[in-house]
């Protein structure tokens, strides 16, 4: 049987026909729904896990028990898990282990565009790399013949372009391998260095026995063409060269991206007249060439900044691009925002009311950095927000900081965020952190996590709740608030901020877009009362603008009526009920009918 797939389904697929049976991850566009598809499999265990480090030494105790295993993660998660991944390089495993990293060129959902090829290499691990969503299947399945070949984990890198895109993927039964006994093995398994040095050379020969198979696996494939040109690509980019050349040049198809086979290139290189490297991001295989002396064309020609198209290449080799079909109206350019009823705005007002200096972190707050609220002063990475708080405290050596917080949402406190609160209590810094609690991971589409008390599949799981877990971790002034209610909202802030000790604020609403969050009825301007201040403006709500007549308008179709407009308006122009017609002066009544 034959299925249309996007390539993280596919993934999921193929981890399930391998006969994975535990699934470890931390959700991260764009490698989110590998993990979401493969919980719809009920043979296969799934899990959140508090973050990729956590995810990966799962999946580690998982294939140490003898079972096949995976995890899931962005490019900037496997820094996190870059920990134990290293040192799983050196143990390696019993079952298999599979590790899928979804890259990001052009930075559509994240911080940096981080290429992971430095981590198989760095690592010394096998990566794979797919350009399609069959191959997508069919390599997730490889990638545990592999592991368990070679005794190591493997890399499975995926690209915002294959994990999103659609092909036909043929569909296969599961097949479970026999379960491994578990049996003690200190020497291979406990990497106190007396052990560790006797397995770093197991790592060089086993990098050494990978080389050979990428020489001889047809993972690497040549496509001959015109032999005037012999072009070198792998993955998505595979993809776009074919689109520009066809059977106007010859190919090397590059599966496996790590390790990278020496006489197969070489090979190659003799047979075709210009040789070019196209790659996204960093010139890992245009090194690797040079390095092994041959001659390539690759980053002289090719940008090492964001993600490729079939349009860039053909205008790098100087040829006509594909017309594409593009719709005759012009469709206005609509920045991210945070939604209309977003918890987080009311909180973010007050902050850049008050002027408050506000360390950011990773998630769909960080949208509170765009006009007009422009709260923000940094954002870094997952949980940096405490760490960096307290190092812009102690900086001050001493002398008193009453105007400047952190932002965090509670998926992320959960990731990485608590010891960097543990430091603050430690060592003893007087500041403020604001756990924005909307009661769901957001930014990544509605994932469960420690705190809202369901589990990947909805079903009942320990909530761990913030209020105790800030306690415990030795903040004594741990305060709620409703970020609808601005009146409250600003007063617990200003006196947090006058605090002579740490504090944490929980500033709690459940996120808009939950399914049990029921909108209210949506709110309504009186024209006659609106005095065109626009200081409902600076809200930054998307159901808010300024009408011909410079008086705000409410847009009902996004309105969910949470009153933050409502409460900020000095002349109760705004409010839940709407006028009847009696009420109305002439002009507004002719409007209205």
């Amino acid at each position: 049987m034959k299925e249309l797939m996007i390539g993280n389904a596919a993934v999921a697929r193929g981890l399930y026909e391998a006969g994975v049976e535990v699934i470890s991850s931390y959700p991260g566009t764009p490698s989110t729904e590998i993990t979401e598809f493969a919980a719809t499999y009920d043979d296969i265990y799934c899990e959140w896990a508090p973050n990729e480090k956590v995810a990966m030494e799962a999946a580690f105790g998982a294939s140490l028990r003898g079972v096949r295993s995976a995890c899931a993660m962005k490019h900037v998660g496997l820094n996190v898990a870059a920990d134990p991944l290293f040192t799983l390089s050196y143990t390696g495993v019993t079952g298999g282990l599979v590790v899928c990293v979804a890259d990001d060129p052009g930075m559509h959902s994240s911080q940096n565009e981080q290429d992971s090829r430095h981590y198989a290499i760095g690592a010394k691990v096998p990566m794979l790399e797919p350009a399609d969503s069959a191959e997508c299947k069919a390599f997730a399945k490889l990638a545990f013949e592999i592991s368990e070949q070679f005794d190591t984990p493997c890399l499975l890198r995926m690209c915002t372009r294959i994990a999103h895109a659609q092909s036909v993927v043929e569909l296969e039964d599961r097949k479970v391998p026999e379960k491994k006994p578990y049996e003690k093995n200190p020497q291979k398994f406990i990497m106190a260095p007396a052990n560790a040095i006797k397995r770093h050379p197991f790592v060089e020969e086993r990098t050494r026995k990978l080389t050979e198979y990428a020489e001889t696996s047809d993972i690497n494939r040549i496509e001959m063409g015109d032999t005037k040109i012999g072009i070198i690509c792998t993955g998505a980019v595979y993809q776009y060269c074919k689109e520009v050349f066809g059977e106007g040049a010859s190919f090397l198809k590059l599966g496996m991206v790590n390790p990278l086979p020496v006489q197969k290139i070489k090979d190659f290189a003799a047979k075709v007249g210009k040789l070019y490297v196209v790659e996204e991001l960093d010139p890992v295989i245009e090194t690797h060439c040079r390095n092994i002396g041959v001659e390539v064309i690759g980053k002289e020609m090719f940008s090492p900044l964001g993600e490729f198209s079939q349009k860039s290449i053909a205008q790098a080799f100087g040829l006509p691009a594909k017309e594409c079909v593009t719709p005759d109206t012009q469709i206005p350019v609509r920045p991210p925002v945070m939604c209309s009823g977003c918890p987080h705005r009311g909180m973010f007002y007050i902050l850049s009311k008050n002027k408050i200096t506000v360390l950011g972190d990773i998630g769909c707050y960080t949208l509170g950095s765009a006009a007009p609220l422009t709260a923000l002063d940094s954002t870094l990475c997952m949980g940096a927000s405490i760490s960096g708080l307290h190092g812009f405290a102690k900086a001050a050596k001493g002398e008193a900081d009453h105007n400047t917080v952190c932002v965090i949402g509670d998926s992320t406190f959960m990731h990485s965020g608590m010891t960097g609160l543990a430091n603050i209590a430690y060592n003893g810094s007087k500041a403020t952190v604001i756990i924005l609690d909307n009661s769901i991971t957001g930014m990544t589409g509605h994932q469960q996590n420690p705190t809202t008390g369901y589990n990947i599949k909805g079903d009942p799981a320990t909530k761990i709740n913030l209020e105790e877990l800030c306690h415990s971790l030795g903040i004594n002034r741990v305060r709620v608030v409703d970020p609808y209610n601005l009146e409250e909202t600003e007063k617990v802030v200003k006196e947090e901020l006058a605090a002579d000790e740490a504090s944490v604020i929980i500033s709690r609403r459940p996120c808009v877009l939950l399914k049990y969050v029921k909108p209210k009825k949506p709110v309504f301007v009186d024209k006659d009362k609106c005095k065109s201040c626009k200081r409902c403006m600076k809200l930054g709500c998307p159901s808010i603008h300024i009408g011909a007549d410079g008086k705000a308008e409410i847009d009902k179709t996004l309105c969910v009526g949470c009153g933050v407009c409502e409460e900020l308006c000095p002349f109760d122009a705004i409010g839940h009920e709407e006028p009847t017609m009696a009420e109305l002066p002439p002009a507004q009544c002719v409007a209205k009918h």
